[in-house]
């Protein structure tokens, strides 16, 4: 038997160790060093005994340590799971075991069969509706998407020369992270939020900054030299996304740009990554990864082409440019 296949088969139960961890608060609990399990169990409300089976397996996972005298610590490898950390993964290693985004992947046979989107499958309207519906949820919805924007942004301003632009529209950029960072490297540079007003809803705009609440299949703001949509086209499919960047193209004045930061879907038998994140857009929210021919084609039909891709980690920065 293949242990490694084997693992691969079973990793639900490390995401779901991981996950009750992180809804428990453990590697906050444990931020300022060890601590013992009677001593965690008080803290975070939990049954002793079967917190310490839980400890357990994540310390065989690697992400805490049992010392000899029982106490337990976080390791260097479980430190992103804390919610104070920069390189914090806390938000998404939350959002993952959520009984609605655990179930939905569930239905991934029945996806396949029918080529429909998981989630509507099993609950007859779309993700977004559904979380509207449910503010907590989608609280942690967008934790998970701050997470990961915070990820990504390291990459991006790591990778991609921003400094030619002095506008930037960050087109359903949430609350601002990524442009806020932006702003910081690029002090000459001004910017816009722009994002559904409940979204931006409490974002303070500055001197440098504005925000602006609207949807992006409608209008968004004009006059901008770079206009980015990070993680955005890969929730939608074919026609939404054309639809998108055709609105953008709108805004556009002559010579300026469209970045779109997306997960690189890689060539064929190659890292994983990008393949099942575009398995997750067909459970959830309905879109797919896409490769760079593909998405060249999205913006020819939108009155662009491409004009160049720059890796940024597990990411690609794909500009375009007026046809």
């Amino acid at each position: 038997m293949s242990a490694d296949l084997l693992r691969m088969v079973n990793g639900y139960q490390a995401s779901q160790a991981l996950h009750a961890a992180v809804a428990l608060g453990l590697p906050d609990l444990l931020a300022n060093g060890p601590r013992s399990t009677a001593d965690l169990a008080d803290a975070c409300g939990a049954h002793e005994p079967t917190l310490r089976r839980l400890v357990r397996a994540l310390a065989g996972l690697g992400v805490l340590h049992e010392d000899g005298d029982g106490r337990v610590s976080l390791t260097e490898l479980g430190g992103p799971l804390r919610t104070d950390r920069p390189d914090s993964i806390a938000g998404w290693t939350r959002l993952i075991g959520r009984p609605y985004y655990w179930n939905t992947w569930a239905a991934l046979t029945d996806a396949v069969r029918t080529g429909e989107n998981g989630f509507r499958l099993l609950n007859g309207t779309d993700v977004w509706s559904w979380r509207a519906d449910r503010p907590d949820e989608s609280a942690i919805f967008d934790g998970a998407m701050t997470a990961l924007t915070a990820q990504v942004t390291r990459a991006v301003i790591g990778s991609y020369d921003f400094s030619r632009f002095s506008a930037v529209v960050d087109v359903g950029g949430g609350r601002g992270t990524l442009l806020e960072a932006l702003l910081a490297a690029n002090p000459g540079m001004r910017g816009i939020l722009f994002d559904q007003p409940h979204v931006v809803e409490g974002v303070q705009s500055h001197d440098r900054l504005k925000v602006v609440g609207g949807s992006f299949f409608e209008a968004v703001p004009d006059g901008a030299d770079a206009y980015v949509l990070k993680m955005i086209i890969h929730d939608w499919e074919d026609a939404e996304s054309i639809a998108i960047l055709r609105t953008v193209r709108a805004a556009m004045p002559e010579g300026a740009v469209v970045l779109i930061v997306e997960r690189s879907l890689g060539p064929a038998n190659t890292e994983p990554g990008g393949k099942l994140s575009d398995l997750n857009m067909l459970l959830m929210p309905g879109g797919r990864e896409r490769s760079h021919d593909e998405y060249a084609a999205l913006f020819e039909a939108s009155g662009l082409r491409i004009a160049g891709v720059t890796p940024a980690g597990p990411m690609d920065v794909v500009e375009a440019a007026i046809a």
